[in-house]
């Protein structure tokens, strides 16, 4: 589906998504249209990242989770990914401040052994920062995959099954899931990526089961409150049935 004019829900609705999951795609595209290297979409598409950071604050949404880079990124050319881990850096120092005011809480998921610790300092620093603020909460996915996040998890029951603690049989599917990134948190009610690429593409696997869906041409750099408000308006005209009949979410609706 994609972006088009659309009236901004109420942010009071209580059909509005609770967490907010978004696959920024189209940064290298963006930049490529305007005959610019790959690499100048990334900075834009930062500016972009604060846009939908200020809209979620202002329409009331808990969680905001944002692929920032993926476990496969590193393939891409190594200037290139140099270049996005400094921006990540100075995109941290930058921002940290204005989040903290804002009361937004930010949190890094992902395998952070690969970053220098340089990096490291500064995604500890922010979060320390900002670690008691009550507001939104702002989750960067970076050097993350969803394949990843199931295997470390798997790889806990298998060491408390080592160390005696659990048995095999004892492990079900909410013993795994609790071992998994953010599992304090609700799991994301609305998926959206960007760009025009109708893929997943690793991402939050076991937890988007039940997530819906939301593909836009739009490329991130582009992405706005509009185009947010677009795919808001989509997820409250939706019928979330998780297995049931819409005949039983709707008497469920009514009861209520």
């Amino acid at each position: 589906m994609t972006h088009g004019t659309s009236q901004a829900p109420e942010s009071d609705d209580k059909r509005l998504p609770r967490h907010i999951a978004v696959i920024m795609d189209g940064n290298g595209r963006w930049a490529k249209r305007r005959g610019l290297p790959r690499y100048a979409g990334h900075p834009v598409g930062v500016e972009a990242v604060r846009r939908i950071v200020e809209a979620c604050v202002d329409r009331g949404i808990s969680v905001l989770t944002l692929f920032a880079f993926s476990s496969e990124n590193w393939r891409r050319p190594q200037k290139e990914v140099s270049l996005i881990m400094d921006l990540f850096i100075r995109s941290l120092k930058k921002e940290a401040r204005r989040l903290h005011r804002n009361g937004v809480r930010l949190r890094v998921i992902g395998d952070r052994a690969a970053f220098s610790d340089k990096l490291q300092r500064q995604i500890g620093e922010v979060e320390a920062l900002t670690a008691e603020n009550s507001g939104l909460v702002l989750q960067v996915a970076a050097n993350y995959g969803g394949r990843w996040d199931i295997t470390q998890a798997a790889r806990q029951m298998a060491e408390k099954v080592q160390a005696g603690e659990i048995d095999p049989e004892q492990i079900d599917e909410s013993m795994l899931e609790d071992a998994l990134s953010f599992a304090d948190l609700d799991e994301p009610d609305l998926f959206i990526r960007t760009g025009g690429e109708k893929r997943i593409s690793n991402f939050l696997l076991w937890q988007c089961a039940y997530t819906e869906l939301y593909f836009t041409d739009i490329l991130w750099p582009d992405f706005d409150g509009a185009a947010l408000d677009a795919a808001l308006t989509d997820f409250t005209n939706r019928q979330r049935r998780f297995g049931r009949t819409g005949e039983q979410v709707q008497d469920q609706a009514e009861a209520s």
